[in-house]
């Protein structure tokens, strides 16, 4: 079974589960329930709790009754006997206080409960008040002992109603208790339900399907989960069914899928180590010849090929040319090692750049004199690759077997692959000696422009001088002679001395950190040179090494600064500042004779000292300065900025 069809079986939807079997369904349905019946007990407590609130407060008003009518007595003793008394505002409390009672308050709350025996008794007290106790009030001056006499009837029927309303009370606080118990019951019915519920829901067909997903992991396929209900853990159950059955069929041929994955793993990681030998030969230092040998000799080994070339397009003509060879016949060597790069397949693939695979057997083979020799030879396939560079094509390599060879499209991209690491490394070669061609000609360019300056002026001065000699020799005047002679004499003196100097300035190398012990030696050789003293100042102001090439130009400013005031200063004193921070400072200051800038552009390139030291500033990127005034000396000085220098 491919990979393909357990993906798809594996992921297939399964039914949508009906909204009635969901166990979304059953946990709203179970919730909903559970809320209504907490909800309902709850709400009875609650009416309850008010119920009992409001008869509490009726049993203080009406136990106040008793208090509200003996006031009324009490003021109706202080009126007999005189004195201030508000008979009419204790009674009117009474009739408050009858009417709160009667009509009920639902903010305090207060309210009589609802009974025909408490509603009866009421209307006693009310009736005992309004139609026995109030008219005696107004009886009290022509009958004193009226209303007393009447007080203790209503005293009593007060007395009845208020333990009406507390048993009332009792009976309702019974229910109250109850109906706590009851909700207490409840919870802890409905707990046990609810755990039993998510038990049987969730817990059960969970550990169904561990036990299931521990017999898979144990090779087990053929474990399959009973389908118990129609509820998404049904669905899950169904669908793990599926999937152990599609293990099972997967696994029968399991081990022949695994050696051919293991085969493939293997040759990816042949490719690999190939791949990571030949660029590390690649990189190596090694001439063009011996890195193409080293190159087509392992490819033939990892290939197993009978033979091998290399042959690199000419960049002056349009042949083909072989480096190398290993393998093929003399013959064919002599009648290939160079040929029109139209007449053969390693040429056609070097101009194209497309990869060439060529069944060189009988019928099969395209005409051609190249595939016809490469038939006589006794091969029966050619290969052959392009070596590019940059989408620039180099040449072409080849590999010749003598039996039936068929490339697969792995090992093609791994040719094609190697042939641009050859490419790059062939290319790498050439710019490596362009690069070295180019810094030999700079030198001599800049070697040639010392001894312009130099030791031509000078032969040019001493050449004036022997034509002057010769003219006075043939006067036969001693005294011109003897004039002319000390002048040839300093002259070739001046003229060792530039070679000398040209000699060590051109031979100097140094590694990266001894510019300081360079400067010393050349500030040195300089007092030596001209008696000259020279004060040195060389600061290290936290600035990392100078690189060996930079060093070595800065050196070569420096001694071409001091060569200057040598030959045309006259100087007095001359100081050499340098200050290595993350700019890095060079002055050169003399007291000589100076010169006038105006005269030295005129000039231009004339003065071939100033203008090498203007190529090599530029050369290290760095920026030059040269002030001078007739008469008052001149200044050399050399910034080289920090973005302009490399590291060490």
């Amino acid at each position: 079974m491919s990979d393909l069809s357990l993906h798809s079986a594996l992921h297939s939807p399964l039914p949508a589960t009906p909204l009635r079997y969901r166990l979304s369904t059953r946990i709203v349905m179970l919730s909903g329930v559970a809320l209504a019946l907490f909800l309902s007990m709850i709400v009875g407590t609650l009416w309850l709790s008010w119920q009992l609130e409001g008869a509490g407060a009726a049993i203080n008003d009406a136990g106040s009754l008793r208090m509200r009518a003996g006031n009324v007595a009490i003021q109706l003793a202080e009126a007999r006997a005189g004195r201030p008394a508000n008979v009419a505002s204790q009674s009117a409390l009474l009739d408050s206080t009858l009417a709160r009672l009667k009509h009920g308050d639902p903010v305090r709350p207060l309210f009589l409960p609802e009974t025909p025996a408490i509603r009866a008794q009421f209307d006693v007290v009310s009736a005992t008040w309004h139609d026995a106790l109030k008219p005696a009030i107004t009886q009290d001056a022509s009958e004193p002992s009226s209303y007393l006499a009447r007080l203790p009837a209503f005293v009593t029927q007060a007395d009845a109603l208020v333990r009406l309303v507390e048993h009332e009370n009792a009976r309702k606080t019974a229910w109250l208790r109850r109906s706590q118990l009851a909700l207490a019951a409840l919870a802890c019915l409905g707990t046990v339900a609810i755990v039993y519920l998510l038990y049987a829901w969730f817990v059960l067909p969970v550990r169904r399907l561990e036990r299931g997903l521990s017999r898979i992991e144990q090779r087990e396929f053929t474990a399959r989960l009973q389908v118990e209900s129609r509820d998404e853990f049904g669905h899950l159950a169904q669908g793990f069914n599926r999937m152990a059955g599609e293990l099972q069929s997967l696994y029968r041929d399991l081990a022949g899928r695994v050696a051919h994955k293991t085969a493939q793993l293997s040759a990816r990681n042949g490719e690999l180590l190939a791949l990571y030998e030949m660029t590390a030969f690649l990189h190596g230092a090694h001439d063009v010849e011996v890195l193409c040998r080293g190159f087509i000799e392992r490819v033939m080994r990892q290939f197993n090929a009978d033979a091998g070339t290399v042959r690199t397009l000419a960049q002056d003509d349009d042949n083909l040319h072989m480096v190398v060879s290993v393998g093929l016949p003399e013959h064919m060597l002599n009648d290939e090692r160079c040929m029109p790069a139209r007449d053969c397949v390693c040429g056609a693939v070097a101009t194209s750049g497309v990869a060439v695979i060529k069944d060189l057997r009988a019928g099969r083979a395209s005409p051609g004199k190249n595939a016809a020799d490469c038939g006589n030879a006794g091969f029966s396939a050619v290969t052959a690759f392009g070596i590019v560079s940059h989408q620039i094509a180099l040449g072409s390599f080849s590999l010749h077997f003598r039996e039936a060879r068929v490339m697969l499209p792995s090992e093609t991209r791994l040719l094609e692959t190697l042939g641009r690491h050859l490419g790059n490394a062939l290319q790498n070669h050439r710019l490596a000696a362009a690069a070295r061609q180019l810094a030999v000609a700079q030198e001599r360019h800049l070697v040639a422009q010392g001894l312009h300056d130099s030791i031509a002026q000078s032969l040019n001065f001493l050449k004036m001088q022997l034509y002057l000699l010769d003219g006075a020799a043939e006067r036969d005047d001693m005294k011109e002679i003897r004039e002319i002679v000390p002048l040839l004499r300093g002259g070739l003196e001046e003229s060792y001395e530039d070679v000398r100097e040209l000699l060590v300035n051109f031979r100097t190398k140094f590694g990266s950190g001894s510019l300081r012990d360079a400067i010393e030696e050349t500030a040195a050789r300089f007092e030596r040179q001209t008696d000259t003293p020279l004060a040195l100042d060389f600061e290290e102001a936290g600035g990392m090494p100078l690189p060996s090439d930079q060093q070595l130009q800065v050196l070569f400013i420096l001694q071409e600064a001091l060569s200057n005031i040598r030959k045309h200063a006259s100087a007095s004193h001359v100081r050499v500042t340098i200050r290595n921070a993350q700019d890095f400072h060079l002055a050169v200051q003399d007291d000589g004779d100076g010169y006038d800038p105006a005269d030295i552009a005129s000039r231009g390139e004339a003065h071939v000292g100033f203008h090498i030291m203007r190529e090599r500033a530029a050369r290290l990127g760095a920026q030059l300065r040269l002030e001078s005034e007739p008469g008052n000396g001149a200044r050399v000085h050399l910034l080289l900025p920090a973005g302009k220098r490399q590291a060490a």
